[in-house]
């Protein structure tokens, strides 16, 4: 069986005070390292490089700030002391112009099903292409 050369989306959430936007663009990218759900552990394991990840600010000022690329896939986490937790490569690529703010994301029916409102707490969610683009539309819009 032949595996998908296409991108998957996904979308990662991290509060800004901790790790934010600008400090990953002035990085030039970064270890997605600390996740300690299985389910968002399992996401990051399904990623790929190419697939392309929207970048959400949580707690403060909850919104997708940005687009970021993975540039190397699941590796075994470095921080993790016990356990089996993986770990990818991000690195951004631009900022959306606008903010795309939960409240937009919860206002707009066509996003109804997104992951970001079934599962709110999950760190690291799959996003379908057209979820993905429709933010990125809102964001540059």
């Amino acid at each position: 069986m032949k595996k998908s050369t296409s991108p998957s989306y996904w979308l990662v959430k991290q509060e800004p005070i901790a790790y934010s936007w600008s400090t990953f663009v002035k990085d030039g990218g970064t270890e997605w390292t600390g996740v300690r759900n299985f389910q968002a552990r399992n996401n990051l394991r399904a990623m790929k490089k190419g697939d392309q990840v929207l970048f959400y600010h949580s707690v403060v000022n909850p919104s997708v700030v940005g687009v970021a690329e993975v540039t190397q896939a699941a590796y075994p986490d470095p921080t993790a002391t016990e356990g089996d937790w993986s770990a990818v490569k991000l690195k951004p690529l631009h900022a959306l112009k606008n903010l795309v703010t939960l409240a937009d994301i919860k206002k707009d029916a066509r996003l109804a099903d997104i992951a970001l409102l079934k599962q709110s707490r999950l760190s690291v969610m799959p996003l379908t292409e057209k979820e993905f683009e429709m933010i990125v539309e809102k964001g540059n819009g």
